[in-house]
């Protein structure tokens, strides 16, 4: 008779084992769906590239210490302060109530708030515009340094003179020239130096004169060169740009024979002689590849993004943007200051920036497009679609090294390490060192970013087109609910500035932007606050990524916090307000009566 084999686990003991695991279940699935749990610390380089894991253990107690600015815009990253994104969100959102709360209620309170910014009484014809902005609810009725950066040097140059250079402006290649005279009612395109079709040019010079239609009455006669490109045109000397400043801050004016020659050619031509890129040349890259992937000695983060897109400051935007790699070194400045509005400029060039309705939408559409709330967007990795833009694509060229090419290629390679710094739960930890991270096992967990459809703006001839395409993986034109379907996009600049910028803040996803033309908004907006700025270098992209993607409620905050800024302060009242006070500047400039006759 065969023996009956014995049960080798009690039965109480099967029932504490099946506790067990039901708690480490119920355990796992809760880190699952609370990532963030507050007695934890998060590390963001022990699970990648998936969603981050947490080390229970509890950190040690160590004292917090600061970070470091700079005069260039950027944060040093101190490894014994806490992550800094915790504390430039804090800062900025902090700086951002009190640029709502001071703004002026009244006339009189914009007056005075204008003498104290510029030293100088409002020019002719503020009170009108004072009502427009009354009118339609224009929100921060003073901040308008942008108009003040691009007009002010013409204050300081001879009103006669400024018409001459505007009628040889009138006369360059691919110009369009806007008049307003006594025999019509407001600015229309009179002349054009296109050779050939001008149409889709046209189109965009005529939707920003249709910003002007409520108050072009208003305007006094004056004639505007228009370059409608995407790029700047205007680049600038920095001796002429300082004479004319010093003239206009001692209210004067300087004739253009006094202005010195231009000998010498280079971007470095428009920076200070005390400037980083004037004492340290930039050293232009070779044909090879570039080194996609930036070290510094130090960790750094935008801290204000207008000061950190100043090629005199950073030297290296010279040698990894197309916007300067496509004239090498750079071209020769222009013998004078000579206004030209234009889509975009640097803070190398003197051209006049309009705000440019392309592209513009009020964001009605978003969620009929296919763009869900946050809570619906199920993928995590940064998004971006985009054409061979920004630099034409050469053997002479240097455009391996240039924005777009870099982007693409550094979110898409497999080789090498990336330097992260962890992503602790809150403020109360250090940030620590940063960690070389294998770059494979980032990337595809974290990115999607490709070319679209086929190389474009290269020489087929000489077979850069052919390279191109060997080189990248060219995907399908992304609509906008494939789009819609990521929490985090970027925005890079094409070969100008970006015209898919208010569509993408208008989105209900998270924007990542970096750029080094300051717009018409540039300080109407707050980052880290309405969208996260990026280093053109990309040396900060990886870390920002890493944060966002842990702290979820702060990237949807931030998201939300966009969109609401879209509707509330770019509208198209917004830009019609900005664009009556730039261009009533601009006729003051024009004009031999005094500015201040207000």
């Amino acid at each position: 008779m065969a023996r009956r084999r014995r049960n080798w686990m009690p039965r109480s003991a099967k029932l504490v084992l099946w506790i067990v695991l039901a708690v480490v279940l119920a355990y796992g699935l809760f880190q699952m769906r609370h990532p963030k749990s507050l007695f934890q610390h998060v590390s963001v380089l022990q699970s990648c590239p998936s969603r981050v894991q947490h080390d229970i253990r509890p950190p040690k107690a160590l004292p917090l210490e600061g970070h470091t600015y700079t005069s260039d815009g950027l944060l040093v990253v101190n490894p014994n302060g806490p992550h800094p994104i915790f504390e430039l969100m804090q800062n900025a959102e902090d700086e951002w109530n009190r640029k709502l709360a001071r703004a002026s209620k009244t006339l009189p309170e914009a007056v005075a708030e204008y003498r104290r910014r510029y030293g100088r009484a409002p020019p002719l014809g503020f009170d009108k515009w004072w009502d427009f902005v009354t009118k339609h609810d224009v929100q921060l009725p003073d901040e308008y340094d942008e108009i003040y950066h691009d007009i002010e040097p013409y204050w300081g140059l001879d009103p006669e003179d400024i018409g001459k250079s505007v009628e040889e402006a009138e006369t360059r290649d691919s110009m369009f020239t806007l008049a307003k005279t006594s025999s019509n009612r407001g600015l229309e395109i009179v002349y054009s130096t296109f050779a050939g079709a001008d149409d889709s040019f046209r189109e965009r010079v005529a939707a920003v004169i249709d910003l002007t239609r409520e108050f072009s009455s208003d305007l006094p006669p004056m004639r505007i060169p228009f370059y409608p490109h995407d790029t700047p045109t205007m680049h600038t000397d920095w001796r002429i740009k300082q004479m004319a400043l010093d003239a206009a801050k001692r209210g004067r004016t300087v004739r253009q024979s006094q202005l010195p020659a231009i000998t010498e050619r280079g971007w470095i031509q428009g920076c200070p002689p005390n400037s980083p890129a004037r004492i340290n040349l930039p050293t232009l890259p070779s044909h090879d590849s570039p080194s996609l992937v930036v070290s510094k000695s130090q960790k750094t983060f935008i801290a204000t993004h207008r000061l950190a897109m100043d090629p005199c400051q950073h030297r290296d935007l010279q040698t990894t943007h197309g916007q300067f790699l496509s004239h090498d070194r750079g071209p020769y400045p222009q013998h004078t200051l000579i206004p030209c509005f234009s889509h975009s400029a640097t803070l190398l060039h003197h051209d006049i920036r309009p705000p440019i309705p392309y592209d513009w939408t009020s964001g009605e559409d978003a969620e009929i497009a296919g763009d869900v709330p946050w809570s619906q967007k199920v993928d995590e990795r940064l998004d971006w679609r985009g054409r061979t833009t920004g630099i034409y694509a050469s053997p002479r060229s240097l455009w391996v090294h240039a924005h777009r090419q870099r982007l693409v290629a550094l979110t898409n390679m497999m080789e090498g390490n990336v330097s992260i710094l962890d992503v602790p739960v809150d403020a109360s930890v250090p940030v620590g060192e940063a960690a070389q991270v294998p770059i494979a096992r980032v990337n595809p967990g974290w990115m999607d970013v490709a070319y679209v459809d086929k190389p474009l703006s290269c020489e087929e001839q000489a077979g850069t087109c052919r390279i191109l395409g060997e080189m990248f993986e060219f995907r399908r034109v992304q609509n906008r609910k494939s789009e819609g379907r990521y929490k985090f996009i970027v925005d890079v600049d094409g070969n100008g500035w970006s015209g898919r910028f208010k569509r993408l803040i208008t989105s209900n996803a998270l924007i990542f932007k970096a750029t080094i033309y300051p717009e018409w908004y540039t300080s109407r907006i707050a980052e880290w606050v309405h969208y996260i700025p990026i280093q053109a270098t990309y040396s900060d992209l990886y870390d920002a990524v890493a944060f966002f993607r842990v702290h979820d409620d702060a990237a949807a905050k931030i998201a939300a916090a966009g969109k609401d800024w879209s509707g509330r302060f770019w509208r198209k009242e917004d830009m019609s307000a900005y664009l009556y006070r730039s261009v009533g500047y601009f006729a003051t400039s024009l004009s031999t009566v005094s500015a201040e006759t207000f």
